[in-house]
Parts: C-alpha cells; sequence; structure tokens
C-alpha cells in the first residue's frame, strides 16, 4: 500500500466520523420504526447495512409490513431513490476511467446524500481507498443504530417507543424544509404530496390500495408533474468579454 492510499484512508475515515455518529442517532429511530414488522436486531443490522438510505428503508417496512411482493419492494427502492442516479452519474466523472467493475459497484452502492457530498467535494482524485474508508464507519454506524433501536424497542415501555417513532417523522422534516424554504415550487410539491397523500388514503379506489403501492403511484405522479410544469433551467454560460 503506497502512502497515497494511506492518506485516502485516513482522509476518508476523518470525513466518515461525524457522519457515522449521526447516522447512529438517526438509525435508532429507524430501529423503533422497523419493531413493529417483527425484525429482530440482527434482521434489522443486516436489513440497513445492505439497504443504505432511510426513505427506502421506511418504505420498505411499510411494504413488510403489508407482505408486499418482491417486485413491488424493487419498484419503490427504485423510484424513492431515484435521486442516487444523478449523484451516481455525477459521481462517475471523478472516478479513475479505468476502474473496475468491484470499484464502480461499490461507488454505487455507497452513494447517501453526506457520503455523495463530502466525496464530490474531495480536492484529491476520489479512490477507492478513500471510499472504502468514509463508506465502512458511516454504514457501520447506520446499521449498529437500527439493531439498537430494536434492541431497545423490545425493552423500553410501549408509550416511550412510540414516543421515538416519531422522531424519524423529524428526520424526514429537517430533510424537507431547507430547500422548502429556499424554493417555491419546492414547498408548493410537498404541499400537494401532503394533501394527496390524505385524499388517497381516503377516498377510493385509491384507499383500497398497499400504502407502499400509493407512495410509488404518487412519486411517480408528482415528480413527473414538477419535471415538466417547472423544469430546472441550465445555466447560462458566461458571455465572453466584448474587447477579447
Amino acid at each position: 500500500m503506497t502512502a497515497e492510499h494511506k492518506q485516502d484512508i485516513r482522509d476518508g475515515a476523518r470525513d466518515s466520523v461525524p457522519i457515522a455518529v449521526a447516522y447512529f442517532a438517526v438509525a435508532f429511530s429507524l430501529g423503533i420504526a422497523a419493531r413493529t414488522v417483527g425484525m429482530s436486531p440482527m434482521q434489522g443490522f443486516l436489513y440497513s447495512f445492505l439497504n443504505f438510505t432511510s426513505t427506502g428503508e421506511y418504505a420498505g417496512f411499510q411494504l413488510i409490513a403489508e407482505q408486499a411482493s418482491y417486485a413491488a419492494v424493487i419498484l419503490m427502492t427504485l423510484v424513492v431513490n431515484a435521486r442516487y442516479i444523478l449523484m451516481g452519474a455525477a459521481l462517475s466523472q471523478r472516478i479513475p476511467e479505468d476502474s473496475p467493475f468491484w470499484h464502480r459497484f461499490i461507488y454505487a452502492q455507497s452513494i447517501t446524500d453526506e457520503i455523495f457530498a463530502v466525496s464530490i467535494h474531495r480536492t484529491r482524485p476520489l479512490s477507492i481507498w478513500y471510499s472504502l474508508a468514509a463508506i465502512l464507519p458511516a454504514d457501520l454506524g447506520w446499521s449498529a443504530g437500527t439493531a439498537l433501536g430494536l434492541s431497545m424497542g423490545n425493552i423500553l415501555p410501549e408509550r416511550l417507543v412510540m414516543a421515538l417513532g416519531v422522531a424519524l417523522f423529524g428526520l424526514f422534516l429537517g430533510i424537507i424544509m431547507p430547500p422548502a424554504r429556499e424554493n417555491r415550487v419546492v414547498l408548493g410539491v410537498i404541499a400537494v404530496s401532503f394533501a394527496l397523500s390524505l385524499l388517497f388514503a381516503k377516498v377510493p379506489p385509491m384507499s383500497h390500495m398497499t400504502s407502499g403501492n400509493r407512495i410509488i403511484l404518487l412519486t411517480i405522479l408528482i415528480a413527473s408533474a414538477a419535471a415538466a410544469l417547472f423544469p430546472v433551467k441550465d445555466e447560462e454560460p458566461e458571455k465572453e468579454d466584448a474587447h477579447e
């Protein structure tokens, strides 16, 4: 292992520690939610380790509780995590062109908002050593938090467990509110999403659908409508100096 590789590992571990701590705290609430579908702490650990996304996992719990098909789970995971496709495309421009498939698989599997942020802003070239050092502590913190939440959920009083379960919704509000305050379109889309979610849950025949299928349908409909009505315009290139 070269000195450059060792430096990449140190940098990755340094960037990952605060992410791992935050993930552990958030995943604890996720473990409380996982308790409702009858998972064991080991199952919760593996579930979080392999499915490294809060929205995907929580939606997955809904489908597991409803005994949905594998096809529905796969489709839901693709829909709610579609933003990672764009992140992966951006990161693909930062990795060495001769990277083998298993390197690219690790880059793709490990993308989260926070890992993407520290990776894309890295001044040094992105290497597999940096990515592994950044990914493993964060993923282990996330998985351990889920497992602990499941374990404590079996010990703590039921009322306290229900109260802790609300923290996960606080996480989602913390994710969506900052961009909503800065962009009226985002705020409008969020408001429409809330309204249609309530409508679909109360009005037949949509109310007869499983919650997982409603999530898939609403995500596709609302995202497609927002993209068509409010496309994001490309930034105009800077005009050249007229004197040049």
